[in-house]
């Protein structure tokens, strides 16, 4: 499916379509100029042939099987790659995909904002956009019109809008977290007008007045929900996701002001990735995502927190120790959970979720 709609906006729109590593990519100057990303999380389950092989035991699964998954031919239908500087891991990936990958189409290469909003960081961010952007223009892009990126910027804002309220609103959707984020994951390889228009759907046809969720409310940070029988296994359990920092959905959404302010095109597109939520991908500042992080969980009613990870992930990794303590300060339950994006959960994984979402549901009835 994801295959025959990526050839037919190439074939029917002209577009040009980009595999797009995580976790933060310019995606309005992406849509600005006519370039459709298609987001490569990994993919969880892909076989691991001899060029995941390549890389030392201690890399991530996501980075292992996306090298697999390209060397395979699993993303022959894109154009390119498009590399963010996430972590050193996926750097790495940046130069063994086309040495050893079999990868005969050009990789791109992108610095999003490290640290705060210094006018000093700005100026880096708006060179680094104007650079991926003439290298997009070399393999057939159009450049983007400072019309065009307001526009585009517009568009991603009114999608980050619909995807907020459907997580914010999270009791009041009567949808379960496997139709629900399937719907929000579409938007990693859907045409931003397609997405908007499915998302608007939603909101219409399944965001009532009152509370529809019924189960134990759950805070979730980490990398992406992969494999997805997470998610069912959780509702099984008895629990829903109130609360989503995951790496690949909430923590990707803007809120506030940041890429609405008044002025030139590329100031605003900056402003848009600098105004991103706290992600130890960009910052070290622990403080200001541990406050984030309890802010999401305040109002989201939440009983518990799921810290899902990565195996060794090390920007997410980092943080764990210190989300521990505060929220064990705080007499919240917290369990981790290690993934390596396998396709199926494993038995341990499953008893441990279970057994989690139990301890909850006794905490939520004693209370």
């Amino acid at each position: 499916m994801r295959n025959a709609y990526i050839r037919d906006q190439r074939e029917r729109h002209r577009r040009l379509a980009v595999a797009v590593l995580p976790i933060l990519a310019p995606r309005p100057l992406l849509t600005a100029m006519n370039v459709l990303g298609v987001e490569l999380w990994g993919p969880p389950g892909a076989p691991r042939g001899h060029d995941a092989g390549r890389l030392q035991a201690y890399v991530c699964g996501l980075v292992r099987n996306a090298l697999a998954f390209v060397a395979s031919g699993g993303a022959d239908v894109a154009d390119a790659l498009l590399v963010p500087h996430t972590c050193d891991s996926l750097q790495g990936f940046a130069t063994l995909a086309p040495d050893f990958g079999g990868w005969g189409k050009p990789v791109l290469r992108f610095q999003h904002p490290k640290g705060p909003a210094r006018p000093s960081a700005t100026r880096f961010v708006q060179a680094e956009l104007r650079f991926l952007a003439t290298e997009l223009v070399r393999i057939g892009a159009r450049w983007p019109a400072d019309t065009q990126l307001h526009e585009a910027i517009a568009l991603h804002r009114r999608i980050d809008a619909l995807r907020a309220e459907l997580l914010d609103q999270r009791a009041r959707v009567d949808l379960d977290d496997v139709a629900l984020y399937a719907l929000l994951r579409r938007g990693e390889w859907l045409w931003p007008e397609d997405h908007l228009a499915e998302l608007e759907g939603a909101k219409q046809q399944h965001l009532g007045d009152c509370a529809v969720q019924h189960g134990v409310p759950l805070m979730v940070t980490g990398y992406v929900p992969e494999p997805a029988g997470l998610l069912a296994t959780l509702g099984e359990a008895g629990a829903y996701v109130a609360g989503d920092d995951w790496a690949a959905v909430g923590r990707r959404v803007l809120r506030g002001p940041a890429g609405d302010v008044d002025g030139p095109a590329w100031e605003r597109l900056a402003a848009w990735l600098q105004g991103m939520p706290p992600c130890p991908t960009r910052t070290a500042d622990q403080p200001a995502r541990i406050a984030h992080l309890w802010s999401i969980f305040e109002r989201s009613g939440a009983r518990g927190l799921l810290i899902h990870t990565v195996k060794f992930c090390e920007p997410e990794l980092f943080d764990v120790p210190a989300i521990r303590r505060h929220f064990a300060a705080h007499n919240v339950p917290v369990l981790h959970v290690e993934s390596e994006l396998e396709a199926v959960l494993s038995g341990q994984t499953t008893t441990r979720l279970e057994a989690f979402v139990e301890t909850l549901t006794r905490r939520k009835e004693a209370s």
